[in-house]
């Protein structure tokens, strides 16, 4: 059954923050000194998604197989038209290894191309736990374009991707 991709209206807050935390379990738990300090930040942006739904909520999407819930990615347009920014890329454990992260971005590329945006830019880490996402981001077309200090924990580098549109 193919991803379909659908707003927040009729969903409950606290719905994103448990879906990121879900994700990212195994990571808060395998180094709990440098991750647990996100939890208020997934708790602060579910807050900015369901108090803003025209704004921040509507530049995030849920995805589902059938009527079940698998992720959710988010996107921010407003350095239109050169840059997009890719934001969560969030997909729960039980649907994991089956295209439906890659699906979510390529998803977010579409709508950054029906925006005019010409370049797309998103940031991950180095962090064990992310090397799904860096092997996804490339084979998306992303190349590497930066590595800073990961804001939290010194041990670890964000690494920054970005990917100009063809015919741009």
């Amino acid at each position: 059954m193919p991803l379909r991709f659908t707003g927040i209206a009729g969903r409950s807050p606290g719905l994103i923050a448990a879906m990121l935390t879900e994700s990212d379990a195994e990571l808060v738990a395998s180094d709990a000194e440098h991750w647990l300090a996100e939890i208020p930040k997934w708790e602060a942006y579910d807050r900015e998604v369901f108090d803003s739904p025209d704004i921040v909520g509507a530049c995030l999407f849920l995805s589902l197989v059938g009527d079940e819930l698998v992720g959710f990615a988010s996107y921010d347009p407003r350095q239109r038209p050169d840059l997009g920014i890719v934001g969560h890329n969030c997909v729960l454990p039980a649907f994991r290894g089956n295209g439906y992260g890659t699906a979510q971005i390529r998803e977010v590329l579409r709508r950054f191309r029906d925006m005019g945006i010409r370049r797309a830019r998103v940031t991950t880490c180095n962090h064990p736990f992310f090397v799904p996402a860096q092997h996804m981001y490339a084979a998306c077309g992303f190349a590497e374009t930066a590595r800073r200090p990961w804001t939290g924990d010194p041990t670890h580098e964000a690494i920054e991707y970005e990917l100009g549109f063809v015919g741009d």
